[in-house]
């Protein structure tokens, strides 16, 4: 299921900015299972595709965004695999031009996340450190971002582990396949 980009980040980072992620979500979760063209062509702002990624587009403001689901999730709950249900699992790159923001990363886990923790992303051997506010988590800088988006555009495959206020560990696996490129479509898209 991909959709739109998570709020803007933490505290500094734009706290309270707040986007549209459920409908977009939704509406791509429907091509993703089969949905009709037709449906798809009234529902849907995604302008680009590419292996495991996508690019999608909103206009007002001008917005765009390349977004991935996991290839692989798992919940461990006192060292045993348990079946727990999720909300949309996503990660993004998002450009909003009239904010400034370029390159920002954020995760949504489909869960609330524990207060006061983290999500360690792991990306080719490199890890970094999101903050958790709610559903969501976002590097601590834009400085960050970019470290992020470096090690992606490097790497085969990020792996995000989190756990859940109820205390699921999960740990969810994002291809990287087809990202260098929607990434910078999607900043493009948005440059001008």
């Amino acid at each position: 299921m991909l959709g739109a980009p998570a709020k803007t980040g933490p505290d500094a980072r734009g706290k309270g900015k707040t986007m549209t992620v459920r409908t977009i979500a939704s509406i791509f979760a429907a091509l993703v299972i089969g949905a009709t063209s037709a449906t798809a062509q009234e529902v849907t702002n995604r302008v680009a595709a590419d292996t495991d990624w996508a690019v999608f587009q909103g206009d007002d403001p001008k917005e765009c965004w390349a977004v991935t689901a996991p290839k692989e999730t798992v919940n461990t709950r006192d060292g045993r695999t348990v079946s727990v249900r999720r909300g949309d699992i996503l990660l993004f790159v998002t450009f909003r031009p009239a904010n400034s923001v370029a390159g920002e990363i954020s995760f949504t886990g489909g869960y609330p996340f524990a207060d006061g923790s983290t999500v360690s992303m792991d990306v080719g051997g490199s890890t970094f450190e999101l903050f958790t506010e709610g559903e969501y988590a976002w590097p601590a800088t834009p400085a960050d971002d970019a470290k992020i988006v470096t090690a992606m555009k490097r790497g085969a495959s990020a792996v995000l582990t989190a756990r859940s206020s109820r205390g699921t560990q999960t740990k969810d696996t994002f291809s990287l396949l087809g990202a260098t490129a929607m990434i910078e479509d999607a900043e493009a898209r948005c440059s001008s």
